[in-house]
C-alpha cells in the first residue's frame, strides 16, 4: 500500500487524464506506454487504453466504480464497445443533458454521491448501472460534487471546508472513514489531482508533505 507522487503530460493534474478501481487503471490512448504501466504498478493494477469522445480527458467524462461504468453522452459508440471489451464492465452512455459526468458523480462499491442537477433518469441510471444506493447532496455551494469526493473501498477523502458532520455524512454513504483534504498545494477540487484505488493512490506532483499525510489518512493507503 502506498501513495506515490508523478505528473501525466507535464501536469499534476493527473485526474483529469485517468481513472482506475481496483482491476485497472484507464489511461488515454498514445501515452506513453512506459509511463501507464509505471502508473498501473503503481496502483497494483494493469493498464487499459481508451478514449472518450476522441479525446484523453478521461477523468471527467468517466464516472465508476468495480461493478459498472456510465461515461459521457457524447462517447462514440466504438468508444463504448472498446472500453467494455477491455474491462469486462458494464458501459453505458450517460442519460443527461450534463457531459462531466466524474465531476457529478462520486463513487465506490457501497454507495455514491450525485450531484443535485441530475434528473431522475440520470440518478436512476447510477444506481442501476454502478449497483449502489444514490444520495444527492450539494457540497458547500458546490453541485460538482465528483469533483470534491475521492472514494474508495479503503477510504474517501473529501472538501477540505466540510464540518465534521458533513465529512460524517459523506463516509456514511460510502461506508467507510471520510477526512477531508486537499491536493497540489490546496486545490480543494481533488479528483483533479489524486487517482486511487482500495490499495493505493497516485498524487500530482505539487502535493505537500501535509497533504500526502491528509490523504495518506483518508484513503487507508
Amino acid at each position: 500500500m502506498g501513495l506515490y507522487l508523478v505528473e501525466v503530460y507535464r501536469s499534476p493534474n493527473i485526474g483529469i487524464f485517468l481513472r482506475a478501481n481496483d482491476r485497472f487503471l484507464l489511461a488515454p490512448k498514445g501515452i506513453a506506454s512506459t509511463k501507464s504501466r509505471m502508473l498501473a504498478e503503481y496502483l497494483g493494477v494493469s493498464p487499459v487504453y481508451v478514449s472518450v469522445e476522441e479525446t484523453r480527458l478521461l477523468g471527467p467524462l468517466i464516472a465508476m466504480n468495480n461493478k459498472g461504468m456510465v461515461v459521457s453522452r457524447m462517447v462514440e459508440d466504438y468508444e463504448v464497445k472498446e472500453i467494455a471489451s477491455q474491462t469486462g464492465l458494464r458501459v453505458e452512455r450517460f442519460v443527461s443533458k450534463f457531459t462531466a459526468v466524474g465531476n457529478l458523480v462520486a463513487a465506490n462499491d457501497s454507495g455514491a454521491v450525485v450531484s443535485p442537477i441530475l434528473d431522475h433518469a440520470a440518478v436512476s441510471q447510477i444506481r442501476d448501472v454502478l449497483d449502489v444506493e444514490t444520495h444527492t447532496l450539494t457540497i458547500k455551494e458546490y453541485v460538482q460534487v465528483g469533483a470534491l469526493i475521492v472514494a474508495t473501498n479503503g477510504g474517501a477523502a473529501v472538501y477540505p471546508k466540510l464540518t465534521e458532520g458533513e465529512v460524517q455524512e459523506v463516509g456514511s454513504v460510502f461506508k467507510v472513514e471520510a477526512y477531508p483534504a486537499s491536493v497540489n498545494g490546496g486545490i480543494p477540487f481533488l479528483t483533479s489531482g489524486v487517482v486511487a484505488n482500495s490499495s493505493n493512490a497516485i498524487v500530482g506532483d505539487l502535493t505537500t508533505g501535509p497533504e500526502l499525510m491528509f490523504l495518506t489518512k483518508a484513503l487507508g493507503v
